[in-house]
């Protein structure tokens, strides 16, 4: 998510090439027809996975722009933001053609990284969205107004990740711009919710300690959702996650055209030894 989702690489397939002078591993048939099942079903389980954190995402999108919590300049953020993308993919950066699962990942996320990935799940989704379910809850309108911005723009941007990053029409660098337009938008979000959370709530003096800590915690989430994304975007979008989609992109496309110099070459020299046959 937030850019993470789709910098975290998928899990590559066991390695099979043979060293020189060591001999193929022959299985039975039987036993690489397991195999195969076992595959077929975890890819299977993790893409119905997939689709239920999509629909659940859809729902959210939809019951957040009912509701009429969500600024008009929000709510047509993705509208534009997704235009601009498909424009980019078009006419900027096209895809170099199909690429394997394998070689669609931009950055090799260690086991530190992943941590890094859930904790801002946690800050940056879960936690947001039990404050908005518990300020529904207490009939807290401002509280809920405060975060639901946040959480509307996030829900995007990760369906749109989660969308994007499976198709072999987006180019890297298409694909490392969604979460750096939309994290750039939540941050000015982000900075409004403090701003609404830090100065223009006020407890009264005789508050309960319930409302104290319910108080509190908004203040606190909201200053971590902005140190979180911050820090995200200053210090692995911008430096890390972006210079590698390009580095990939260009290196795929020099790749590709070498190979198709390398094509030609015999094409020629036969077309050579056409023109000398015909002068003889």
């Amino acid at each position: 998510m937030s850019g993470l989702s789709l910098a975290v690489a998928p899990r590559s397939e066991p390695d099979h090439t043979i060293a020189p002078g060591e001999k193929p591993e022959h299985k039975p048939p039987r036993q690489q027809r397991q195999q195969q099942q076992q595959q077929q079903s975890g890819v299977g389980s993790i893409m119905g996975s997939l689709r239920v954190i999509e629909l659940q995402l859809v729902v959210f999108i939809m019951v957040f722009s009912i509701s009429g919590l969500v600024p008009l300049l929000d709510l047509v953020f993705p509208a534009i933001a997704s235009a601009y993308i498909i424009a980019l993919s078009r006419f900027a950066f096209p895809s170099n053609g199909h690429v394997s699962t394998a070689s669609q990942e931009i950055f090799q996320g260690s086991k530190l990284f992943r941590l890094y990935v859930i904790l801002g799940t946690a800050v940056g989704l879960f936690l947001p969205l039990a404050y908005v379910l518990g300020g529904f809850a207490r009939g807290d309108n401002h509280d809920v107004r405060s975060a639901t911005p946040h959480l509307f723009l996030l829900s995007f941007q990760i369906l749109t990740e989660n969308v994007i990053g499976g198709l072999s029409l987006f180019s890297p660098p298409v694909r490392a711009l969604v979460p750096l337009l939309y994290t750039v938008r939540r941050i000015f979000v982000l900075v409004d919710w403090i701003h609404d959370v830090w100065l223009n709530k006020t407890l009264p003096v005789n508050a309960q300690l319930k409302d104290i800590v319910w108080h509190w915690l908004g203040k606190c989430l909201a200053a971590a959702n902005l140190l979180y994304f911050s820090i995200n975007l200053f210090f692995f979008l911008i430096p890390r996650f972006l210079p590698r989609a390009f580095e990939r992109y260009f290196k795929e496309r020099d790749e590709i055209r070498c190979k198709m110099s390398e094509d030609k070459r015999p094409i020629m020299a036969n077309k050579s030894l056409a023109t000398n046959k015909k002068d003889d």
